[in-house]
């Protein structure tokens, strides 16, 4: 099956990874082979996994490598213990021989255990980066696009403030006017009087200077 590329690294991730590469450190397995143990449960690959632990993960956990370490060798030196105290007196050639394989596996074993980035790796983390560029830059678009989008809604609410306050501004005029005007129109009817003959009289009126309305008397001008 093809690994697929997942989203971003995860906390989970992260902590997937750490535990499983202090625990094949602990059991005197290779790095690489925690790797692919990852890389199968998070369907990502060796390569990406490995990056991950040498650039992100590793600086964390240094103190639990060292812890890992040293219980490997302590785990060793007990092994050697007790295969020297069941050790017969002659022993065999054979056993020579095993004893240098097994020193050049544990010496090949340390030198993979060395972080290491090889071009993989490398090409891997640039097609990532590629990746996460350009989808950085439609969420910048985006962004900018938002950003003007506010400006002018905010602008357009400005105007419309400025224009509600305005409208406001010209109630508060037109009903002080028409207040007065009622009264105006009181006062000359409190002062329109009737004849003898029951008709209406037309008095003449004129306003002062304070807007009062002043009946004339008949036949003044």
């Amino acid at each position: 099956m093809v690994k697929v590329r997942q989203d971003a690294w995860s906390h989970e991730d992260d902590l997937l990874l750490a535990e499983t590469v202090l625990r094949h450190i602990r059991e005197g397995s290779t790095q690489l082979n925690a790797f692919d143990e990852v890389g199968d449960k998070l369907n990502r690959t060796s390569a990406a996994c490995g990056f991950r632990w040498n650039a992100e993960v590793r600086t964390k956990y240094e103190s639990a490598i060292d812890l890992a370490k040293r219980q490997r060798k302590e785990k060793k030196r007990a092994m050697g213990t007790a295969m020297k105290r069941t050790r017969v007196p002659a022993i065999p050639l054979s056993t020579v021989y095993d004893a240098e394989e097994t020193e050049e596996e544990n010496t090949s074993m340390m030198v993979l255990e060395q972080p290491s980035i090889n071009l993989d790796m490398v090409i891997q983390f640039l097609r990532e980066l590629k990746k996460d560029y350009h989808a950085s830059n439609q969420s910048k678009s985006a962004l900018e696009s938002t950003e003007k989008d506010n400006a002018m809604l905010k602008a357009k609410v400005e105007e419309l403030e400025k224009q509600l306050s305005s409208t406001e501004n010209q109630l508060v005029s037109i009903q002080e006017d028409y207040q007065t005007f009622i009264q105006i129109m009181d006062r000359a009817r409190k002062m329109t009087v009737l004849d003898d003959k029951g008709s209406h009289a037309s008095p003449a009126f004129r306003m002062d200077k304070n807007g009062n309305l002043e009946q004339l008397a008949q036949g003044s001008n």
